[in-house]
């Protein structure tokens, strides 16, 4: 299991270990392989909204972006437990500047929204989404799950 951890934001670089105990939490609660690559990176504001016009044609900053390199995959978990070779499953950019104003507006601490934002950044990387309500109850009820006692 790898985790490639970036940040200009020197204060957060305590993130890297706690993503990467996040990491093999949410790989061991799906029963999936660990031989995994992972890149997650801390931006602000105005790196996240250039990503989201260019990428996802919405002209405003997000909370998190995820590119998924399995995406298209018919069956993302069903690879990881037949795989015997590293898999680089993709690369998650969080705002930090968006993270603080939600966690804000939700009223808990930042590292819980941060978690928050890099397991579900991580579940898009693992195929799941939000698109249908079926599907964000899934997508949902496992970050709760995966996130309990944190």
């Amino acid at each position: 299991m790898e985790l490639d951890f970036q940040t200009t934001f020197s204060e957060l670089s305590s993130f890297e270990e706690e993503y990467k105990r996040l990491l093999e939490k949410t790989l061991h609660h799906l029963n999936v392989g660990d031989d995994v690559i992972v890149s997650v990176s801390f931006v602000d504001n105005e790196f996240i909204h250039q990503m989201n016009r260019a990428y996802r044609h919405i002209d405003r900053p997000t909370d998190v972006i995820s590119f998924a390199f399995l995406d298209g995959e018919a069956d993302p978990l069903k690879l990881l437990k037949e795989n015997t070779s590293p898999i680089c499953l993709g690369d998650i950019y969080i705002s930090v500047e968006k993270a603080r104003q939600q966690a804000e507006e939700y009223g808990h601490p930042l590292r819980r929204e941060l978690q928050f934002l890099f397991v579900h950044g991580l579940l898009h990387l693992l195929g799941f989404d939000h698109m249908t309500e079926e599907d964000e109850k899934v997508m949902f009820a496992l970050q709760d799950e995966i996130l309990k006692k944190e």
